[in-house]
């Protein structure tokens, strides 16, 4: 049994996603962050860093969007998510996926976040971090727009879990104050995703 632990408005709809779209038998576990769940001890005993997505398979805990995306593209390689017939195109796909969640996914981070890098009581600090958040993500989606994104999809003419996790990101741009008009391959892509039945039925839930 494979069961998703997930919170709305976070990146854990790209997992959501790929899940939909295999089309497998799985049980969604909501972990309300109004109610502080991701740090009560039931949750903590899933996933130690109170955070989501984590996906529990027979017993073993993944943890990472990334990796999970990985394993599903991997475990269900019959949904065609991954260029699993090339080490060096699954490099380039996870370097993809990499930078989203190493540098993309922090830079959003800013915006809400900012007592993970500095003390409550410094709100001149916090404030400068969430000022920064339209520069810093501009600059992410254009090393994106400019180059990353091949086109179509992400890794060109083959549908991947990194479409999956570009499209997740996308989806915070307005709100992180981003300059979309400047951004119109990735907006393209956002919008064709938006109309996919997996990404459709989920869109309630993590709006």
């Amino acid at each position: 049994m494979i069961a998703l632990y997930f919170a709305p408005k976070t990146c854990s709809l790209a997992v959501h996603i790929a899940l939909e779209y295999i089309g497998i038998d799985y049980e969604a576990i909501k972990i309300d962050f109004s109610q502080q769940e991701q740090r009560k001890s039931e949750y903590l005993s899933i996933n130690a860093k109170g955070r989501v997505p984590a996906l529990a398979v027979d017993g073993t805990v993944i943890t990472e969007v990334p990796a999970i995306l990985f394993y599903l593209s991997q475990r269900f390689p019959q949904a065609n998510l991954a260029p699993l017939d090339s080490l060096e195109a699954s490099a380039q796909m996870q370097a993809f996926n990499a930078f989203l969640c190493s540098t993309v996914h922090v830079a959003h981070a800013h915006r809400f976040r900012g007592t993970r890098w500095v003390d409550e009581t410094e709100t001149d600090a916090i404030d400068a971090m969430r000022r920064k958040v339209p520069e810093s993500m501009g600059q992410c989606m254009a090393l994106i727009e400019e180059g990353m994104l091949k086109g179509p999809w992400v890794m060109g003419e083959q549908f991947t879990v990194a479409d999956m996790y570009l499209y997740t990101i996308a989806t915070w741009l307005e709100g992180d104050g981003v300059d979309i008009s400047k951004l119109p391959r990735v907006i393209e892509h956002r919008d064709r995703m938006s109309q996919m039945p997996a990404v459709q039925g989920l869109q309630a839930l993590y709006s």
